[in-house]
C-alpha cells in the first residue's frame, strides 16, 4: 500500500467486517481521501447517498467512540498531500488539475504494485482459463473491450462480455460448459447492479472472478476472488481511468508471461499483418 492519503485510509478500513452501506461510506471515502478528514457526517451521508446516523455507526464499527474521533484520527493518519493551491499550484486549470489527479493515481497504483503477488497470481488465473472471459458493462465497457482487444493476440479463447441483459448469463453458462474457469471484470462507477449480478452468477457457475475495480471497498468486491484497486479521477463531469487502463496492460503482461507460445502468437500476427498490408508505415 501506497503512502498516500487514498492508501492509509484504505489501510485503516481493512480488516473490519463492514456491512454494505460501511463499504459504500469507506469506498467514498477513499475516493475523496484529501478532502475526507474535514467534511462533516452530515457531507458524508450526502456524498455516499446513506444516512447521516450509518456515517456513525460506520465509525464505532472501526472502534471509534463517534465520527467526530474518526475525523480527529483522520486528520492524523490521512492529511492533504499537500497545501491548498497557492503561488504557481493555484494558476492550474481544471483541465491540468485532472491530468495531475491521474498522474497522483499512477503514484498511487505504482506503489500497490511494488507488492507483484496480486498480479501474478491474476495473470496464471487468466493464462489458465479457456475460454477466458472478460466484463465490462457502460462505463467500464472501453476498459474490457481494450483488454479483450489485446488479449486475444496471445491467449487462445477470449470472450468479451461488454453488453448486459438477458444473454448476459446465458454467455457465462456457454462459457463454463466449453471449460471457462475464471473471469475477468473491470468494474468502475457507477456500479450498476448488472455487473454485481453477473459477478454473483459467475461465482455460483464455479468461476473465478479477477476484478480491476476503483476501490478495494467498491460494491463488487464481495463477489471477487481476487480485486486490484486502480484509483479514477473524478475532477471533470465524467470520471476518468487512466490508472484502470494501466492496470488491465500490467494484467495483459502477467497473463502473456504465463502463456509459453505467446510470444509465437505474435510474431505469427505480424507476419500475417504484413504479408496483408494492414497497417500503413
Amino acid at each position: 500500500m501506497s503512502d498516500s492519503p487514498a492508501g492509509r485510509l484504505q489501510a485503516l478500513f481493512e480488516g473490519h467486517r463492514l456491512t454494505p452501506t460501511q463499504r459504500r461510506i469507506a469506498h467514498c471515502m477513499v475516493r475523496r481521501a484529501a478532502d475526507a478528514p474535514f467534511l462533516s457526517s452530515v457531507e458524508l451521508a450526502e456524498l455516499a447517498g446513506v444516512s447521516q446516523p450509518s456515517v456513525t455507526r460506520f465509525a464505532v464499527a472501526l472502534g471509534f467512540d463517534g465520527y467526530p474521533a474518526l475525523r480527529r484520527h483522520l486528520r492524523e493518519v490521512a492529511p492533504p498531500e499537500r497545501p491548498a493551491a497557492t503561488g504557481e499550484d493555484a494558476g492550474h486549470n481544471e483541465y491540468q488539475q485532472a491530468v495531475l489527479a491521474e498522474i497522483e493515481n499512477l503514484r498511487h497504483l505504482a506503489g500497490l504494485l511494488a507488492d507483484p503477488a496480486p498480479v501474478v497470481r491474476a495473470g496464471r488465473l487468466l493464462a489458465d482459463s479457456r475460454p477466458l472471459l472478460v466484463l465490462g458493462l457502460r462505463a467500464a465497457s472501453s476498459q474490457a473491450r481494450g483488454f479483450a482487444y489485446f488479449a486475444a493476440k496471445v491467449h487462445p479463447d477470449v470472450r468479451l462480455l461488454d453488453e448486459g441483459g438477458s444473454m448476459l448469463t446465458d454467455r457465462i453458462d456457454a462459457a463454463v460448459r466449453a471449460g471457462a474457469t475464471a473471469l475477468l471484470c473491470f468494474a468502475l462507477p457507477r456500479h450498476p447492479r448488472e455487473v454485481v449480478e453477473a459477478l454473483e452468477y459467475a461465482r455460483a457457475a464455479g468461476l473465478l472472478v479477477v476484478t480491476v475495480a476503483d476501490s478495494a471497498f467498491a460494491p463488487v468486491a464481495a463477489h471477487s476472488d481476487l480485486l486490484i484497486p486502480a484509483a479514477v479521477g473524478t475532477g471533470l463531469a465524467f470520471d476518468t481511468a487512466c490508472a484502470p487502463m494501466l492496470l488491465g496492460r500490467v494484467l495483459l503482461e502477467a497473463m502473456a508471461d504465463e502463456l509459453p507460445d505467446a510470444q509465437a502468437r505474435l510474431e505469427q500476427f505480424d507476419a500475417k499483418a504484413a504479408e496483408r498490408g494492414l497497417f500503413v508505415e
